[in-house]
């Protein structure tokens, strides 16, 4: 079972630490509930990455709420200076715990609820897809996002529903630093408590979101 706080998986052995400054981050707007209608049918988000960037392809059809969510995240700025603090290797990197505590603590119980669609309009956990952790209770997710390594398709029925997918720089994903592998999601609590100071001091390593852009939208 994945969920926000633990998964499991092998470590990686070769990262470098990124010489990047991530900036200044602007103010977050406080969440709000999804509202699937008011956002594009398809968009695409831009993700500019302490090793490259990333466009995700958002299709609303495979999850309503969750790329509702994702569209008012991203707007909002709540993914810049993000750090991706959980990469396995063969199986997934988890990013989406806001850097600010005083940030966090606003979205953090900010949960939506689960997406139920027609199989034929359902994505699956496979290479490239992204879809939201979550907790083993219903509607329990909130901000926190994982891109699949590989075919985890086993997720589906758990009830992850992917709403997007990369459609240029897996390679960049590929690259994201595993030198960590599941330590600092062991450490979520705290995570949330001291944020990035936390993170940079324990894990120096990590990679991070510079900035989150909606690029691309159609109706």
């Amino acid at each position: 079972m994945i969920t926000r706080r633990q998964f499991c998986g092998a470590v990686a052995t070769t990262a470098v630490l990124s010489s990047t400054i991530p900036p200044a981050q602007a103010e977050v707007k406080d969440p709000k509930s999804p509202q699937p209608d008011s956002v594009p049918a398809k968009f695409q988000v831009k993700i500019e990455t302490s090793k490259g960037d990333i466009v995700i392809e958002v299709t609303r059809a495979w999850s309503p709420n969750g790329a509702a969510r994702f569209y008012d995240a991203v707007k909002s700025g709540f993914y810049e200076d993000c750090r991706f603090f959980r990469v396995i290797p063969g199986f997934m990197v988890q990013w989406g715990i806001n850097g600010d505590p005083n940030v966090q603590s606003k979205w953090r119980d900010a949960e939506i609820k689960d997406d139920v669609v027609p199989a034929k309009e359902r994505a699956s956990n496979t290479r490239g897809y992204i879809t939201y952790a979550k907790s083993g209770k219903p509607n329990s997710r909130t901000t926190q996002l994982f891109i699949n390594f590989a075919n985890n398709a086993r997720l589906d029925a758990d009830g992850f529903t992917p709403f997007g997918k990369v459609i240029e720089g897996m390679e960049v994903v590929d690259k994201l630093n595993a030198k960590y592998g599941g330590d600092p999601s062991d450490q979520q609590p705290r995570i949330q408590r001291e944020g990035n100071a936390f993170l940079d001091k324990a894990y120096p390593g990590l990679d991070f979101i510079k900035k989150a852009t909606v690029i691309e939208a159609k109706k």
